[in-house]
């Protein structure tokens, strides 16, 4: 059992949590109260009050409030002339208690919006010494808690003996870290979180790209590891006292989690057992020899991989390849006995049918795959390849020649076909590949997995091509931008547009696939029934599937739309329209021109022309595959001309937009984006360019003595 799986077994136990608010998210970086974080984290604790949590809350911010306010007093009450002398650091008692008043009357403020009830608790170093405080401390907080009050505490700087709240770390606890950790054991707490103003314990300090976030803390392997920068920037301690604390916690008992008070819900993705922030826990030094291989290794490894796999001969490439196929046909029976387990499990779970339906090998699906790997290992090999020769000068011959990109990351949804094609494409292009499937298809990639990397040779290594199975999540392999080249996500367009959005990594894909037919008044009726069927019925499920028919407004009076209707309903499709179908049909109205559906279903719009199709086209669709069914020539050139769309077709089923139909033998998916590749993405679409210069001696030496040519060489 992973750590992850021991993490989600003991938060299913939680019942009172203890939450720390550092000063840093309390407040913005000029010191003023940070009110859309603390309202966010507001609504959360109401959320988890409401779910029978019991909630206490520890926060900082109140000398750094106080400090905020007491400069704008000094400042209002100040001569000209008092301004111009130096000014004396303010008070941190004064400032303690000033801030004290001000953050409470906000938490109050905020809470009672939510219909939720606070209580103030202010404590000292001291009272801790006395048992009897720590007695009716107790009874005290087991009946706020028993009436559903969130109990908040603060150290009482503002009275404590302490000579500096910044200063002195003697005594029982020394800052609200240590206070929250302290309470954690008093109150019998089933966790503590300590919210920061990063994501978790980083190897190094958090700026620094070559730190690693730690999810696990282990304090025999971790302690001398980790180098911490600068302190918080307005709080005690930092992360210093974080971990300081986390650890005294969590070796008494009590697991802690130190993790973002920026991030929205994330103290309930911790309960809910997800992998955020980082864990410490009593038990984690015997969780070491669970060690798994981390996505940053498995993409290291993948690169050294794949340059002994350039380094080989086109026919060794080629022989892994064909291999690869044999063994997907040597083996379908077991790929097809995991692959309907998965199916099985999808079924019990309730996933929704489009998802089932692109999870399923269909009958045959293994021969095809592999008769594709086929076509694609007897190809022409596609690296090393030299697309331009110049001479630069006599003597002096420059080559730009194709090269792999590296190390590409796939994040796919169901469709285990998908990893066969994608992995085929990375071995023909030279590229190391990591993986990460849908937990929905998980026994159909292993299993998958296993038989592609046993039929690469030991000379390059089943690394080249890694599984991720590991507790990594995605939001961790969208950070490895060091490691990894490309990201090419396939899966829903929510998926897509979260990838997107949360990488520096190069994207390469398509968000929906809002696919158009656009049947014109010159149209061979037949015909479009024919394409328009295809492109709908053929499989609703794939992104290049008919979403919008448009249909010109001529057909509507000769009959033409009726026949296309009447074909799309005896085969099951349920209609939606726009504002002029809907009239015309008494269909229901779609809820909007940009939706994919997925299934047995799609919108109906009639327009005036081809013009107002490519108009439609432009604004509603996704730029994927658009399609004309018409006659005359003039049209249709019109059209393919002007939709502007990765793939634009004529009198063809939109279903033909596809890497094997289009002879690259795979595709990776099909991309909508303008840059670099664009469609179906082949071999081609996974590789750049490098420079090879060839001299004999040549210096610049600031262009004296060089006689440039610039000369295109004929290959």
């Amino acid at each position: 059992m992973s750590d992850l799986d021991r993490s989600r077994a003991f938060f299913n136990d939680v019942k009172r949590l203890i939450i720390k608010v550092g000063t840093a998210v309390v407040t913005r970086a000029d010191g003023r109260l940070a009110l859309g974080r603390l309202g966010a984290l507001c609504e959360q604790i109401k959320d988890l009050n409401s779910l029978g949590y019991e909630v206490i809350v520890v926060t900082s911010g109140a000398v750094g409030l106080g400090r905020q306010r007491l400069k704008y007093r000094r400042f209002v009450n100040s001569s000209f002339s008092d301004l111009q002398k130096p000014q004396v650091d303010l008070d941190g008692k004064a400032c303690a208690a000033v801030g004290q008043n001000s953050l409470m009357a906000l938490y109050d403020t905020l809470f009672s919006q939510l219909d939720v009830t606070s209580a103030q608790l202010l404590v000292t170093d001291r009272d801790f010494k006395n048992k009897d405080f720590r007695k009716q401390l107790d009874e005290t907080v087991q009946s706020l808690l028993a009436l559903r009050v969130i109990p908040i505490f603060n150290e009482n700087d503002a009275v404590s003996t302490r000579k500096a709240p910044y200063e002195d770390s003697s005594g029982i606890f020394w800052d609200n870290d240590s206070l929250a950790a302290l309470l954690a054991l008093e109150l019998k707490a089933d966790l503590l979180v300590l919210l920061s103003d990063v994501e978790g314990l980083y190897s190094g300090p958090p700026s620094d790209p070559r730190s690693k976030l730690i999810h696990t803390y282990i304090k025999e392997i971790h302690q001398s590891e980790i180098t911490f920068g600068d302190k918080s920037r307005v709080g005690r301690g930092g992360m210093t006292a974080k971990v300081k604390a986390a650890v005294n916690a969590a070796y008494a008992g009590i697991p802690v989690v130190i993790t973002s008070g920026y991030a929205p819900e994330n103290i309930i993705k911790v309960l809910q057992g997800e992998r955020v922030g980082t864990l410490f826990h009593q038990d984690a030094h015997l969780w070491a020899q669970d060690k798994e291989v981390s996505a940053r290794e498995m993409a290291v490894a993948a690169r050294e991989s794949s340059r002994r796999l350039q380094a080989l001969s086109s026919q060794d490439r080629k022989k892994i390849l064909l291999d690869v196929a044999d063994a997907l046909e040597a083996n379908e029976k077991l790929i097809n006995i995991e692959n309907e387990a998965d199916v099985v499990a999808a079924q019990e779970a309730g996933l929704e049918k489009s998802l089932i339906s692109r999870l399923a090998l269909k009958p045959g699906k293994i021969k095809s795959l592999a008769n594709s790997i086929r076509v694609l290992a007897n190809m022409d090999d596609p690296i090393g390849c030299i697309l331009k020769r110049i001479e630069l000068a006599d003597g002096l011959i420059l080559e730009k020649t194709s090269s792999p990109l590296g190390v590409l990351l796939i994040i796919f949804e169901s469709r285990p076909d998908a990893l066969v094609q994608i992995a085929s494409l990375a071995v023909r292009s030279g590229n190391g590949l990591l993986l990460k499937g849908g937990k929905e298809a998980k026994r159909s990639n292993a299993i998958l997995h296993k038989v592609i990397t046993t039929a690469i040779p030991d000379t390059v290594g089943g690394k080249l091509i890694g599984l991720v199975t590991s507790r990594d999540e995605i939001p961790d392999l969208l950070k490895l931008d060091d490691v990894i080249d490309l990201v090419i996500p396939r899966g829903s367009s929510k998926l897509v547009s979260k990838i997107k959005s949360s990488t520096k990594i190069p994207v390469l894909g398509h968000a929906d696939g809002i696919c158009h037919v656009y049947v014109d008044k010159s149209a061979n009726i037949e015909m479009a029934k024919r394409v328009v069927l295809d492109a709908k019925v053929d499989y609703p499920a794939a992104c290049n599937a008919m979403e919008t028919l448009l249909v010109h407004q001529d057909l509507v009076h000769s009959g033409g739309l009726n026949e296309l209707i009447a074909d799309l309903l005896t085969e099951g499709v349920t209609l939606f329209g726009g504002q002029r179908a809907c009239k015309e049909l008494n269909i229901p109205e779609a809820p909007t021109f940009h939706h994919e559906y997925n299934s047995m279903a799609c919108t109906v719009e009639i327009v005036d022309d081809e013009h107002a199709a490519i108009d439609h086209i432009h604004q509603h669709g996704s730029a994927h595959t658009d399609c004309i069914v018409a006659e005359d020539h003039d049209v249709a050139e019109v059209f393919l001309r002007q939709v502007d769309s990765a793939a634009v077709f004529h009198n063809a089923s939109t279903r033909f937009c596809d890497g094997a139909r289009f002879g690259l033998g795979a595709e990776v998916g099909i991309s909508t984006s303008r840059i670099h590749a664009r469609g179906p993405v082949g071999v081609e679409g996974l590789l750049t360019t490098r420079w090879i210069l060839r001299g004999c001696g040549q210096v610049v030496n600031a262009d004296q003595g060089v006689i440039y040519t610039h000369k295109d060489i004929t290959m």
